[in-house]
């Protein structure tokens, strides 16, 4: 992990988290972002210094959610330090944390339409692989951009679906079933578009920049702002948001919750069981929009 000023107990923690606890890269670089920005304003950890700390936060308008997460972090902290030293301040739970709200699931006229917008170049051949591996497998961001070539899997034995290797939160391995179109448009990219990125470079990553490197986060997200621009969209769609869509078409379509949270990568069906909510959410409107008795 990268250098800073934090105290050696901030660092300590933070490797606890890497080492024991298995936490991803993001989630560590969120940890140390919020660790920092505390120690910015406090010399030490105490009651009041965190309360100083709140108001500070509460000052700069963040979300309730950035709010939450700093929160988190310094409970963590805070029950980290108890370990050897049980005088330390240790931070309350929060009564009642801000709803995680869920962005709006894409219909699949939205979906064809972003795909179908990619152009047929080098980099739209790109996009469309990666809007396809998106909506088919419901990755995560991070998922996707860290995949290697040698992860989209030939058929599996005696089956004849194709697979993609994933490393999931806390470093956690799956296998994910890729769809037809989504297979077709990367094995495109893999012979048109790939080794003209690649030029003279070596490297292994599955989806390649301009310069021949590992596409980041951000690129995926500029491509998508992009993409949705092209394909007419008045907002531009999120990769969260692909893989909302995934799991949404999937319930709505009668695949089982717990098939899902597999797909998913979730640890607890609990947070599969969010997307059963907005599916309900979304019956209840058609039939009450569409239902000549319903009102």
């Amino acid at each position: 992990m990268e250098s800073s000023n934090l105290p050696a107990t901030a660092e300590r923690f933070l490797n606890h988290l890497q080492v024991e606890r298995g936490l991803s890269k993001n989630s560590l670089l969120a940890y140390r972002s919020d660790l920092r920005k505390f120690f910015e304003l406090e010399p030490s950890f105490t009651e009041e210094g965190y309360d100083r700390f709140l108001i500070h936060l509460h000052k700069l308008g963040l979300s309730p959610l950035s709010i939450a997460r700093a929160i988190s972090a310094l409970r963590g902290y805070s029950k980290f330090l108890r370990r050897t030293d049980s005088e330390i301040f240790l931070v309350p739970h929060q009564r009642k944390l801000p709803a995680k709200r869920l962005p709006k699931a894409l219909t699949l006229a939205r979906v064809t339409s972003l795909i179908e917008g990619c152009r047929e170049d080098v980099n739209g051949l790109r996009d469309r692989a990666i809007i396809e591996l998106f909506y088919s497998a419901g990755l995560r961001v991070s998922e996707l951009v860290g995949l290697k070539v040698a992860d989209f899997r030939t058929r599996e034995r005696e089956s004849s679906a194709r697979f993609i290797r994933v490393l999931g939160k806390g470093s956690k391995e799956r296998l994910v079933p890729v769809g037809g179109y989504a297979v077709v448009a990367i094995e495109k990219y893999l012979v048109r578009s790939r080794p003209v990125l690649r030029g003279s470079k070596t490297t292994s990553a599955l989806f390649l920049n301009h310069h021949g490197e590992r596409l980041t986060r951000q690129g995926i997200w500029h491509m998508l702002q992009e993409a949705s621009k092209r394909a007419g969209l008045e907002e531009a769609v999120s990769p969260h948001q692909l893989r909302h869509s995934f799991a949404t078409h999937l319930l709505e379509n009668g695949a089982d919750v717990r098939s899902v949270q597999e797909l998913l990568g979730h640890a607890n069906v609990t947070t599969t069981q969010i997307y059963t909510m907005v599916t309900r959410d979304a019956l209840r409107e058609a039939f009450s929009e569409s239902h000549p008795r319903a009102r």
